[in-house]
């Protein structure tokens, strides 16, 4: 056998075949501003942990104050992620599966938060759920019961926040999978919520739990609608970033013990999350 195929020789004007998505070098334009702008954001980070003050963290994490503020952001943000799943879920499958009058202005009504400053998610969350509210004078008279300024209203500022990734996560995940294999069951004599609950939910699991990450680390870093709606009182409203804001003024070191903590389950979601969104067609 003769030929650039017996010789092991590439075709003429055949060069080495580079990855998919490989580009040459960026031009001068493109990478300065580029550097400056990934400098900008990592700088302040940066300066965050070379400021941190190491020797004293672990008794700063300990504090009293620093420990209840870690324990009450821990378990809002796993109960607001808990309830994120029991309604996001079954929302998401409804804007997913099945096609209705006004589905896009639903959609855009359940993103909304994702845009809306969190200090008017809390303002809106006291007009519906305060004492006076729309919502919130009814479960008063009826049940007694009295939301802002109390943990279940920090649980519900941050699942008004958390809630859309969580929609959003699934929602791609449900349009990606094959709707066949959930009517090949129904037709097998299966529910709907049998097939969803045996076929559908398995599939779109890796989506349920990127959906739930997000949304617990929006949770667990919610500021604005939670002092909002639920105040800054140590032990019962104040959370992480409230602590943080506050220590700010007259302890700068816990403050930063904080934000380190923060930081940390940041950058652990991140790296978490980082094969689901790398992976490429």
């Amino acid at each position: 056998m003769t030929g650039p195929a017996a010789s092991g020789a590439r075709a003429p004007g055949s060069g080495p075949r580079r990855p998919r998505g490989a580009t040459r070098a960026a031009p001068v334009p493109l990478l300065v501003p580029a550097l400056a702008g990934l400098a900008f954001l990592l700088l302040p980070l940066v300066a965050l942990v070379v400021r941190a003050p190491w020797r004293s963290l672990p008794e700063q994490l300990t504090s009293p104050e620093v420990w209840q503020a870690l324990r009450l952001s821990l378990v809002c943000a796993t109960s607001a992620t808990a309830l994120s799943l029991v309604v996001g879920v079954p929302l998401a499958w409804l804007l997913a599966r099945t096609d209705f009058p006004g589905r896009g202005l639903v959609r855009a009504l359940v993103t909304l938060p994702l845009v809306l400053p969190p200090v008017v998610g809390g303002v809106a969350l006291l007009l519906a759920f305060g004492r006076n509210g729309v919502i919130g004078r009814w479960l008063d008279a009826w049940f007694g019961v009295t939301l802002p300024f109390t943990t279940a209203g920090v649980v519900l500022a941050e699942t008004f926040v958390a809630l859309p990734f969580l929609v959003v996560s699934v929602e791609g995940t449900l349009r990606a999978a094959d709707p066949r294999y959930e009517e090949a069951a129904t037709t097998l004599g299966a529910s709907r919520f049998t097939a969803f609950r045996r076929v559908t939910l398995p599939l779109i699991a890796p989506g349920v739990v990127a959906g739930s990450v997000l949304a617990w680390a929006r949770a667990l870093g919610e500021f604005g609608a939670t002092i909002t709606f639920a105040g800054n009182f140590p032990g019962r409203t104040q959370t992480m970033p409230l602590a943080v804001y506050l220590a700010l003024q007259n302890d700068p070191a816990a403050a930063i013990a904080l934000s380190l903590v923060l930081l940390a389950v940041s950058v652990a979601v991140l790296t978490g999350l980082r094969d689901r969104w790398m992976t490429t067609s």
